[in-house]
């Protein structure tokens, strides 16, 4: 960044901690970036005249009288159509090796939507993935996180939603991604074609962990100019909340603020507040819909992040490896969309509702099957029905990698209640029967 002519350097510096430094300054705003000897820094805490920068790079080997210039700006996005096919950094610069995006300067982590100003959300959102499709249906506006173990193939299943979601921009904010991870994504939408409308800005592990908190308000800024601005409907993806809130404790441990449980700093719900709440659909069509990866640790849903991260969505997507099929599974009795209801049997076939209880009803009786035979209890003839109802259930509706519409969701699981059952054990309103009933 350029220093302008008459900008005030500063050279005193009175405080330095591991992330952060302190300085006299008249003049700053929270938030406004500055260089520290070279290195880029955000204004993060103001008291009186005193003003304390972080260092995204660290403050190693920075001397009390280094330079200090304040930028006049907090961080900032070009917004124009050409951000469309491109990847970026957590600063939004070109990391892809094309030019500089032209176009207008938005300040970056600006205030959610007034609620006034929103609507209920109602257009559904397909990802091509039965086990949301069909039990968890998503919904544009929503806000909704999966929780998965870290081994769990989450940024296959990012990349996944990315390619069949029906929307009309897709933006990913990928926090301490690999280099692997981020080769990946790069790949997979270059060898799909789908680059025109996906939108990455990326932050690996070879950057500064500090540099991800600007990630999601970058991802978030550009999602907001086409949502606004050209009435689209946008889909953010966000991975890995989870070394996001660790890049928070990292920052607030620095500075000495008292942490609060799992040593998170005391303002995570707010933190994680500010970036779901960007969630949203417009009167007039636009809509910002949240899909995150929260990482658990050995599944704990205790820990502070998926705990506040709860609170603030709507609902949550569970992945988990099945053992009868050895493939990842939305595991449907800890997955939740609390908005389905606005679109299954509305803006989905009619039969939709009763098919996706049904189904989880019958996967439900083969769970309890499988503690039966795995405790040594005879299983009855219904038992064993259910049980190989559950099997074909998790391989060709559950799974990650069932790619179809939702209509031909509730034909798979129609046959499958006629393979297995008799119709008063599938138990579904008559006139659907007649309908979609798949039986002799």
């Amino acid at each position: 960044m350029e220093t302008k002519a008459f900008q005030k350097i500063y050279t005193k510096i009175i405080q330095i901690t591991k992330a952060t430094c302190s300085l006299r300054a008249t003049g700053v705003g929270y938030e406004e970036l500055a260089m520290v000897n070279g290195r880029l820094a955000q204004v993060v805490k103001i008291i009186g005249d005193v003003v304390t920068l972080q260092v995204f790079g660290g403050t190693e080997g920075i001397p009390t009288n280094a330079e200090v210039v304040f930028m006049g700006k907090p961080p900032v996005l070009k917004v124009s159509d050409d951000l469309a096919g491109r990847f970026f950094n957590a600063f939004g610069n070109p990391i892809d090796g094309g030019p500089e995006v032209e176009g207008e300067e938005r300040e970056i982590g600006g205030p959610s939507v007034n609620p006034v100003r929103r609507k209920q959300p109602s257009e559904l959102i397909a990802t091509g993935i039965a086990g949301i499709d069909m039990n968890n249906t998503l919904v544009t506006g929503q806000k909704i996180p999966f929780f998965a173990d870290p081994d769990q193939p989450f940024n296959q299943v990012m990349a996944m939603v990315a390619m069949r979601a029906k929307a009309d921009k897709i933006i990913l904010g990928g926090m301490g991604l690999t280099n692997d991870d981020y080769l990946f994504y790069k790949n997979v939408f270059e060898n799909a074609g789908a680059l025109e409308r996906i939108i990455s800005f990326v932050n690996t592990t070879e950057n500064p962990p500090v540099e991800r908190l600007l990630v999601p308000d970058m991802a978030l800024t550009a999602a907001e100019y086409f949502a606004v601005d050209k009435k689209q409907s946008v889909l953010v993806l966000l991975t890995d909340m989870t070394l996001y809130a660790d890049a928070l404790s990292i920052v607030s441990n620095r500075m000495d603020q008292i942490p609060s449980k799992d040593s998170m700093p005391g303002s995570l719900y707010s933190d994680l507040a500010k970036i779901y709440e960007k969630a949203v659909q417009f009167p007039d069509g636009g809509s910002i819909t949240i899909i995150a990866v929260t990482t658990l640790s050995g599944g704990d849903i205790t820990h502070a992040i998926p705990d506040n991260t709860g609170y603030i969505t709507e609902g949550q997507l569970f992945l988990r490896k099945d053992s009868d099929i050895g493939k990842v599974i939305v595991d449907p009795f800890r997955s939740l969309s609390r908005l389905k209801q606005l679109v299954i049997g509305k803006k989905t076939r009619k039969d939709h509702p009763q098919v996706m209880n049904t189904a989880i009803r019958l996967f439900a009786d083969a769970a309890q099957a499988k503690t039966k035979l795995e405790n040594g209890f005879d299983l009855t003839d219904y038992d064993e029905r259910t049980l190989k109802f559950g099997k074909e259930y998790s391989d060709k509706l559950l799974a990650i990698d069932v790619n179809i519409d939702i209509d031909m969701m509730l034909d798979t699981a129609w046959s499958l209640f006629a393979k297995y059952f008799s119709k008063a054990e599938v138990a579904i309103r008559s006139e659907f029967m007649d309908l979609y009933w798949k039986g002799e």
